[in-house]
C-alpha cells in the first residue's frame, strides 16, 4: 500500500514548518528525505507516523488516513525509529527487541511462535543476537542503536520510518545498516529514511524527497533529483556527481557555491 502525503502542513508554536507537501511513496522502495537543517525533515517523518497532528492536509496508507487508524493497527503498519531513541530501564536486549511485537498480540498474551521467530530474525539481520542476554545499559551507543532498529524490524511494519539512523554508528555498521534497510525494501515493505549524508543517500535510495523551507522542491528517482544543479540550489554547495555501474549517483561535495577553494 502506498503512503500518500496530500497538501500536508504542520505549524508549531506559530511557525509554519511544513507547507503544502505532496508526495506518493511506494512499498518495495527506499525513499530518502533530504534537505538543509531546518527544512522540516524530522517534522515530516513524525507527521507520517501520526506523532504530530497536521495543521492541514492528510497522510494516508492506501485510501485510509493514518490519523484515523486504531493505534494498534497503526503500530502494525508503521514502525518509527526516532533520532535519539532511548530505553529508560535496563532491560535484557532480547526483551527490548520483543517490545516490537506488542501490537501483534492481545494484551497479556504470551509471545507466539511467530513472535519469537520475528525477534530472532530482527536480531540476526542487525547483528545483535550476541547481546541477547545483556542489559541494554551495558551496550555502547552504536550497539544500542542497532538493538532499537531490531525492535522496529521485529514488528514487521508495512512502512519503516527512520530518522537519521546512522548518527551513532561506525562506518562499517553504517554500511551494514544501509544494506539492512535495502533488504527491508526488497522484501516488499516501504522504507523512508531521513539522511544528511549525500553519499549514503545515493547508495541506498530509490527515490528522494528534497525539502527546503518546509516545501518539496524535488521528488522522484534518486538519479533525477541528486544533480549538481539541484544540490547547489538547495544546499548552497558545489557537488561533483558521478554514477556507479548501477546508475546510482555518487555525490561528493567539493565546497561552497562560489568558493575559490578546489
Amino acid at each position: 500500500m502506498e503512503l500518500s502525503l496530500t497538501q500536508l502542513g504542520v505549524t508549531l508554536d506559530g511557525r509554519r514548518v511544513l507547507d503544502g507537501v505532496d508526495a506518493v511513496l511506494w512499498p518495495g522502495r527506499v525513499t530518502a528525505i533530504l534537505g538543509p537543517n531546518g527544512a522540516g525533515k524530522s517534522t515530516l517523518l513524525k507527521a507520517m507516523a501520526a506523532l504530530l497532528p497536521p495543521s492541514d492536509g492528510v497522510v494516508s496508507i492506501g485510501n485510509r488516513a493514518v490519523a484515523s487508524l486504531d493505534p494498534r493497527e497503526r503500530a502494525r503498519l508503521i514502525g518509527y525509529l526516532p533520532q535519539e531513541a532511548r530505553v529508560h530501564w535496563d532491560l535484557r536486549v532480547r526483551d527490548v527487541v520483543a517490545l516490537g511485537r506488542v501490537a501483534h498480540r492481545s494484551p497479556f498474551a504470551a509471545p507466539s511462535v511467530a513472535d519469537h521467530a520475528a525477534v530472532d530474525a530482527a536480531m540476526a539481520v542487525t547483528a545483535t543476537a550476541e547481546f541477547a542476554d545483556r542489559g541494554i545499559a551495558t551496550l555502547s551507543g552504536g550497539e544500542r542503536a542497532r538493538v532499537l532498529l531490531a525492535r522496529v524490524l521485529a514488528g514487521e511494519p508495512t512502512w519503516l520510518l527512520a530518522d537519521e539512523p546512522m548518527a551513532s554508528l561506525d562506518p562499517a555498521h553504517q554500511l551494514d545498516l544501509l544494506d539492512q534497510l535495502r533488504g527491508v525494501a526488497a522484501r516488499g515493505r516501504g522504507v523512508v529514511v531521513v539522511l544528511h549524508d549525500l553519499l549514503h543517500a545515493g547508495r541506498i535510495a530509490d527515490d528522494v524527497v528534497l525539502l527546503q523551507h518546509g516545501r518539496v522542491v524535488a521528488h522522484g528517482p534518486t538519479a533525477e533529483v541528486l544533480t549538481a544543479d539541484m544540490l547547489a540550489r538547495v544546499f548552497d554547495i558545489a557537488v561533483r556527481v558521478s554514477h556507479d555501474s548501477d546508475g546510482r549517483p555518487i555525490c561528493v561535495p567539493t565546497g561552497r557555491v562560489g568558493s575559490s577553494l578546489p
